[in-house]
């Protein structure tokens, strides 16, 4: 079961002197912090992290504080809101910053809002969770709250249309203006400022127009807000009026409308935690929002406005997890459809996971066939690649950064399980001779990969190394994120761990679950990367691994260190990596945020603590159904009720809505079992510390039930309720 061995708080000496925190996470070869969580008596949580460090803040471009991306599904254009209130569109003005747009920048009286951190409360979202973006500053005597959003109807939706409004909270009267930047002549008339006869900004009435100075102002006071909409991709647009109190709260319902209804087309989860619900709530909407035409984006705005196969594919795999299967179906062939030079056969082997993980959820045979020409690409490029020399895929490069040729285990083991699933997915649509090939294929390659391990593993260092780059082109690393190669070990072993090339339970996953604990490869449960960084995006695999194994503390360690530190506070944004130390006392920085698979390590680590659908008996068929098997005990205290409905399985849906009642001896649990009866299928009650599960029963039956509170439900079906006894 991996490494158990917890440094004990004491031992750690945590805030025990001048040095901060920070600077003794990144001192660390163990998770200090993770493991002092791990500690109480219940376990983990959100308050053990969220004050350890300061929380994330800045981004890379010269707006400096991170942005929010505004926007609706598909659209080709997005906004970017700078986080701190000061700005729509600001450029970034650096090379892997996009430009969009007319950046429009935002003053109240001679300071740009925001531009003093001790003095902006905020940014957060309209009822924690809508794209409704609210923050108040304050200048002088005068506080002003501003509230940004999307429009969601045409003109605004296709355009990136954002809408901006400015109250007074405290103060008499005040001046609020907006300076437009970019070259271009703008002219002005009946509400609009034109570019080229097309609309940039949409305003209210009492905004003037200074054609000299580029700026709009207007004065405001207590009931008299200031109203302008910003078009990021300029359009022919003749309103009917001035932008007035009216229309701006007609679009905001109609926002709000709309993303709660995107909402309920999918699943539906319920913790007794309102930042949890706020969570997963706001990244299934920014998940959506970085969706261009049917392509998942890893961001917007920037660089990493592209596709990656197994980045990109894990975020559409979060919607399709979360009961958003239409819609992750329709982000599945250019995903299927894509390659990038160097890492191809690192690409092929995650292309068929992705598609048999679809075919599971689904079962949609008609779907699979009509991607036939691009998994059969993908196969006969695994296949004709395989050397015959030593059987397995030749050098690759070492991941997408570095170029250097290896034979990858990362590559071969990903490979391996694609042709696996896939064999057992051929079978189900009726391919039998090609899944009776695949899997032939795929058991042959498993045996020459763990040939290759044997020979290339290093058992003279403790715990055991297995490397990346096999047959002794790696050496072991002594702290993981010293060394630029071995910081990507750690970003690429998880791969090998979600692989499931060495078994759940195996010796091997062991030893790289204790070399990523022992050798600075994890600090609050997240990945770590060169020095003093985490790439936390990285680590969905090695949660995924600790929740197979059932080693729930360690898995919830990530949970909470997710939430705390690999997002926003109030907004819920991460970046591909974020950096330890702060740049000061209001926050860290992120790397080129938002990125959609770092929600979707967030969104998998929630949906597998309370569904988890496995392939237990390792045939690449799932078998094993368990209900909230690894949520927080604290979820069941008395009063408390955890629930998850219409969560898509490998067996079809299944709801789970639990409610404790510890002081009358009893948790219930109203069950909805999917269509397809598992193999196994377990419930488990995990309660706060002191109390145990002491029976279990549907229907006045009896069930069996194991010492960690789980019970037996297999060959239950329908709708039922099971009734646990329990007692301290």
């Amino acid at each position: 079961m991996g490494d158990q061995s917890v440094p004990t708080e004491e031992m750690m000496n945590l805030g025990s002197n001048e040095t901060p925190i920070y600077q003794k996470v990144i001192a660390a070869k163990r998770d200090i912090l993770g493991e002092a969580a791990m500690l109480r008596p219940n376990g983990a949580s959100y308050e053990d992290f969220a004050d350890a460090i300061p929380p994330l803040r800045y981004s890379d471009g010269t707006f400096k504080c991170y942005p929010i991306v505004l926007g609706i599904p598909g659209a080709e254009h997005k906004a970017r809101f700078v986080s701190d209130g000061s700005a729509v569109n600001a450029w970034g003005e650096k090379d892997y910053w996009t430009d969009v747009g007319f950046p429009v920048t935002f003053s109240v009286g001679d300071e740009t809002f925001g531009q003093d951190l001790h003095r902006l409360d905020g940014p957060r979202y309209a009822q924690g969770y809508l794209p409704i973006v609210q923050a108040s500053y304050r200048a002088g005597d005068l506080a002003v709250a501003e509230e940004t959003f999307a429009g969601v109807e045409e003109p605004f939706g296709a355009h990136a249309g954002v809408f901006v409004r400015f109250a007074l909270k405290d103060g008499k009267r005040g001046t609020i203006s907006a300076q437009i930047g970019k070259e271009g002549q703008i002219e002005a008339a009946d509400g609009l400022l034109e570019c080229a006869g097309k609309a940039l900004v949409w305003f209210g009435r009492d905004w003037k127009w200074d054609e000299a100075g580029r700026r709009l102002t207007c004065e405001i006071s207590s009931g008299h807000d200031a109203f302008l909409a910003v078009f990021t991709d300029p359009v022919e647009f003749r309103p009917k009026s001035f932008l007035g109190r009216s229309e701006y709260e007609d679009a905001r319902k109609r926002c709000a409308k709309y993303w709660n209804g995107l909402l309920g087309r999918g699943t539906h989860i319920v913790t007794p935690e309102p930042l949890v619900n706020n969570a997963w709530r706001s990244l299934v909407i920014g998940t959506f929002m970085l969706r261009k035409g049917d392509m998942m984006g890893y961001s917007a705005g920037n660089g990493y406005e592209r596709l990656f196969e197994a980045e990109c594919g894990d975020s559409v795999r979060a919607l399709l997890l979360l009961g958003h299967i239409a819609d992750g179906k329709q982000m599945i062939p250019p995903l299927m459809a894509y390659w990038q030079q160097g890492v191809m056969y690192h690409d092929a082997g995650f292309k068929l996971q992705f598609l048999s993980h679809y075919f599971w959820l689904t079962r949609d045979a008609d779907f699979v066939r009509a991607q036939k020409e691009q998994w059969t690409a993908a196969i006969d490029y695994i296949l004709k690649g395989r050397e015959k020399a030593t059987g397995l895929l030749p050098r690759e490069n070492y991941c997408g950064d570095i170029d250097t040729q290896v034979y990858s285990l990362n590559s071969n083991a990903n490979a391996w399980r694609g042709l696996r699933d896939f064999s057992a997915v051929l079978a189900e649509i009726g391919e039998t001779e090609e899944s009776k090939r695949l899997e032939s294929i795929a058991r042959e390659f498993r045996e020459v990969i763990l040939q290759a391990v044997e020979k290339s593993e290093r058992k003279d260092v403790s715990p055991p190394f297995i490397p990346n780059a096999l047959f002794g082109e790696e050496e072991p690393y002594e702290k993981l994120t010293e060394a630029w190669l071995g910081s990507y070990w750690d970003l690429l072993i998880p791969y090998v761990l979600g692989s499931g090339i060495f078994g759940d339970d195996s010796e091997r996953n062991g030893w790289i679950l204790d070399y990523l604990h022992q050798h600075g490869g994890v600090c609050m449960g997240l990945i770590r990367f060169y020095w003093e960084s985490t790439d936390d995006l990285y680590g969905l695999r090695y949660v995924v691994a600790l929740l197979r194994r059932d080693e729930v503390d360690r898995a919830q360690v990530s949970f909470y260190g997710k939430l705390a530190q690999g997002l926003t506070q109030g907004t819920f944004i991460g970046g591909e990596g974020c950096r330890l130390p702060p740049i000061d006392e209001f926050g860290r920085h992120a790397h080129l945020p938002p990125n959609s698979s770092s929600n979707a390590h967030f969104l998998w680590t929630l949906r597998y603590m309370m569904v988890q659908d496995w392939d237990i008996d390792d045939d690449g068929r799932p078998d094993t159904l368990r209900l909230m098997y690894a949520t927080p005990r604290r979820w069941l205290e008395d009063g408390k009720t955890i629930g998850i409905e219409r969560a898509p399985t490998a067996f079809g849906e299944v709801s789970v809505v639990m409610t404790s009642r510890l002081r009358k001896g009893e948790v219930t649990a109203d069950v909805t079992a999917p269509k397809e009866s598992p193999k196994k299928m377990l419930l488990r009650a995990r309660l706060p510390e002191g109390w145990k599960v002491k029976s279990a029963s549907v229907g006045g039956k009896s069930l069996p039930v194991d010492p960690t509170g789980a019970a037996d439900l297999t060959g239950v079906t329908g709708r039922f309720t099971i009734k646990f006894g329990v007692a301290r």
